[in-house]
């Protein structure tokens, strides 16, 4: 293994806290019904349009309504998206473990470029991350390969040599497609739809817990460690 890729939401970035607050406020400023925290959870990885749905389901996902409130959504979410958002714990001691070896991370996601880069730079990861493939750099966003190409041209790694985690079906579709060895993250945003068979995904690896991912990439790299100077 000679590179990690993460999915951004609900893999490496615990995002779900900002979305159920501003959710929350969006809901109180309607006095409508708040959705539950489990159910926001479970659609971050879904998309604005998604969670917008959560707040006014009897909308068309399509309808001028119900996309005039995602821009507003969204408006919100780019001035407030670091309050509660953090690694998930465990998560920067596994980055620092990777960049004390000198393997690069980097990120592929379906989350547009702007977020994605106001993201990294409130949480002060722009400079650690090696490469960023966001839905704006390709043509075909994940679960197709693309993205996941891009990276490893980008990376100049081999995809056969790079590690992808995620925590969606569509992430695993996309690092297999590729060629790259993938990781379930079941500690993630997992889709109610696919949370109860796991194996169906057909990742290489499934890890329930940032230290276990950390344990598969430390012996992932054991040999970087035993190799002679």
């Amino acid at each position: 293994m000679r590179a990690v890729l993460f999915d951004l939401d609900g893999t490496l970035i615990d995002t779900a806290p900002d979305f159920i607050r501003i959710i929350g406020l969006m809901c109180q400023q309607a006095t409508i019904a708040v959705p539950s925290d489990d159910l926001i959870r479970a659609q971050v990885s879904e998309g604005a349009r998604a969670m917008v749905n959560l707040i006014y389901p009897d909308l068309e996902l399509n309808s001028p309504q119900l996309l005039q409130i995602r821009q507003q959504f969204l408006d919100i979410y780019a001035q407030n998206i670091a309050v509660d958002t953090a690694l998930f714990p465990g998560m920067d001691a596994l980055l620092q473990q990777l960049e004390a070896l000198d393997i690069p991370w980097g990120i592929v996601t379906n989350k547009p470029r702007g977020l994605s880069e106001l993201l990294l730079d409130a949480l002060n990861l722009t400079a650690r991350c090696q490469v960023l493939v966001c839905p704006d750099d390709v043509s075909r966003t994940k679960p197709d390969p693309e993205p996941m190409l891009l990276a490893a041209r980008e990376l100049g790694i081999a995809p056969e040599q790079i590690i992808y985690v995620g925590d969606h079906p569509r992430d695993i579709d996309a690092g297999r497609a590729a060629g790259m060895p993938t990781v379930l993250a079941a500690y993630g945003y997992l889709p109610p739809d696919h949370k109860d068979n796991l194996e169906a995904w057909q990742a290489d690896h499934i890890v329930y817990h940032v230290a276990e991912l950390s344990e598969l990439i430390d012996q992932s790299t054991h040999h970087l460690r035993t190799e002679p100077s």
